[in-house]
């Protein structure tokens, strides 16, 4: 599957040993609509690797994103095509998330630039991890991530987290340079790879 998808949704099942995504797509009043893709993420691998599927027997691979660096928070994730091709990339600004979780995503010759929206919701994030205890209990902090083109400024890509005990995601994709693909890979990373 490729091409542009301007709005779909990801969802989290998180198991023993893998984290799973659906990726399905949204209709008009915002409600799921039909499965798009499958993602299965190996826990504990020394490469970070999300391969996507047609659905949960795994058995046609559709795309996939992998850490060029093993265990590098700084690391560098290429998108592929179901034949190995690179389509695009996405890495973690490590020192100015520190403070704001900040992305970079390159896809068809435009380089963009993801953080949070709320800068407060983040400060708040990293405090509650810091306390004994209390970062123990699970607190739904709601965070969005916008992407603009450095370019020109304008929005290409979207994730609204909603509130559900299961992460949640709406994105929208208002750039049609940006190949569903692409899209899909950067909305799951936000989930997977946030805490990295």
């Amino acid at each position: 599957m490729s091409g542009h998808i301007p709005t779909f949704l990801v969802k989290q099942h998180i198991t023993l040993m893998v984290n799973r995504y659906e990726v399905a797509s949204a209709n008009s009043d915002g409600t799921e609509g039909s499965l798009l893709a499958f993602a299965q993420q190996k826990r504990m691998s020394f490469k970070e690797e999300v391969t996507f599927y047609t659905d949960s027997t795994r058995s046609t691979k559709l795309f996939s994103f992998k850490a060029r660096q093993g265990l590098d928070v700084r690391a560098e994730h290429d998108v592929f095509d179901a034949n190995g091709n690179p389509i695009g990339w996405f890495k973690k600004e490590f020192v100015t998330s520190l403070l704001r979780s900040t992305w970079q995503l390159s896809y068809a010759g435009v380089q963009a630039r993801g953080q949070e929206r709320r800068p407060v919701i983040a400060i708040l994030r990293r405090f509650w991890d810091l306390i004994p205890v209390v970062g123990e209990i699970w607190v739904p902090f709601v965070f969005h991530f916008d992407f603009v083109d450095l370019a020109t400024g304008q929005t290409v890509l979207i994730s609204e987290r909603r509130k559900s005990i299961r992460d949640r995601y709406v994105i929208t994709v208002p750039d049609t340079r940006l190949d569903f693909r692409v899209a899909a890979s950067m909305a799951v990373a936000l989930d997977a790879l946030q805490s990295r």
